[in-house]
């Protein structure tokens, strides 16, 4: 394969090394990945830049180079960090993204010639950027849908569109999803690859399981979408319920509110230095973890299949909703416990 693969990431992958093995030719592992080069677009919050930086140290024994990139670190960094990479993206042959909504992402797409494109990307808002491909809509993450554009948004739309167009397959471009996530509007000519988590599987555990039971956080809060109190009384509520005993921290927590969780509920705070899913192969784990509608109840499931780990979801009561929240954040929140498989559905938490 000619040329170099640039790989942006805008955010902790659980299976990199897999995912990026397979936009090799052939499907070998040591030469051809001397061909591939790994671009972390490294972000400014301390939790995800930690598990960026672990994430890159696997991607590195799996034997793929990696370019980590300070692209937010500064004024100028981002003309830095977009003239370095000019170059390889114009002769690579195919480009594998992690977050299509980055405006970062966006902006070097237009720079590419690659005529395979490939979106990796196992959180939610995957389901939300083929449904908006499909539709040729805009693209704008789920939270934020249903508000009118700001200042930068409406700056940014021409890229934003260009970046939408490249996204779509032509008879020059082919396009990949490749997720653990629902898709079921597939946009015309996309290809939807399911990542089943098989690279994680093998590479860690199997893990020790304990008699207790785990929390996950959500960054709802700070995304503006639940509101911080009623989060706080049912993060209490199910723990109680439950006999929870360890929280898991969302990367992008605030530190206050996780400060008052551990103050308020007794539960212990871990902050992950890898993402869940490899953290839980890892162990040991809860027999039972609990989780409000996010990413780990489509991908733990998946991660700890045959452990015997029973993975439970508490859907989010509209009454937590800010003032502010999307208007399409209870159907969007609802869809995606709805489609969850293998996981429990827990009853509706009382705040009373």
């Amino acid at each position: 394969m000619p040329g170099a693969d640039p790989v942006p990431i805008a955010g902790p992958l659980p299976s990199v090394p897999a995912q990026v093995r397979r936009t090799v030719v052939g499907g070998t592992s040591s030469p051809a990945g001397a061909d591939l080069t790994v671009v972390v677009l490294s972000p400014t919050d301390p939790m995800t830049r930690g598990q960026l930086r672990r994430m890159a140290d696997l991607a590195r024994d799996e034997g793929y180079r990696v370019r980590w990139e300070e692209a937010r670190g500064g004024p100028t960094a981002p003309f830095a960090t977009i003239g370095g990479l000019a170059g390889l993206l114009r002769r690579a042959d195919r480009v594998v993204m992690g977050d299509p909504f980055s405006r970062y992402v966006q902006l070097l797409l237009t720079i590419t010639r690659a005529r395979d494109l490939v979106v990796v990307d196992d959180g939610t808002a995957t389901m939300e950027f083929v449904a908006q491909l499909a539709r040729g809509e805009r693209l704008v993450r789920w939270h934020r849908k249903g508000g009118r554009p700001g200042p930068r948004d409406l700056l940014f739309a021409p890229v934003s569109a260009s970046a939408r167009r490249r996204l779509t397959p032509s008879a020059r471009r082919r396009v990949e999803i490749f997720s653990s996530m629902p898709v079921h509007e597939t946009p015309d000519g996309v290809t939807v690859t399911a990542n089943d988590f098989s690279w994680t599987r093998a590479r860690f555990g199997p893990p020790r399981i304990t008699k207790g039971t785990d929390m996950v956080g959500t960054s709802l809060v700070e995304t503006g979408v639940v509101d911080g109190d009623s989060y706080l009384e049912a993060v209490r509520a199910l723990a109680k319920a439950h006999g929870t005993t360890r929280y898991f921290a969302h990367r992008r927590e605030s530190t206050e509110k996780l400060h008052r969780l551990a103050a308020e509920t007794g539960l212990e705070i871990v902050r992950p230095d890898l993402p869940l899913e490899v953290i839980a192969r890892r162990g040991p784990i809860g027999r039972t973890i609990l989780s409000f509608p996010s990413t780990v109840v489509h991908t733990l499931p998946l991660a700890l299949a045959g452990t015997g780990v029973r993975v439970a979801v508490c859907d989010i009561d509209p009454a937590w909703l800010t003032a502010h929240a999307s208007p399409r954040a209870q159907g969007f929140l609802s869809g995606v416990t709805g489609t969850a498989r293998d996981v429990h559905r827990l009853a509706s938490v009382s705040l009373a």
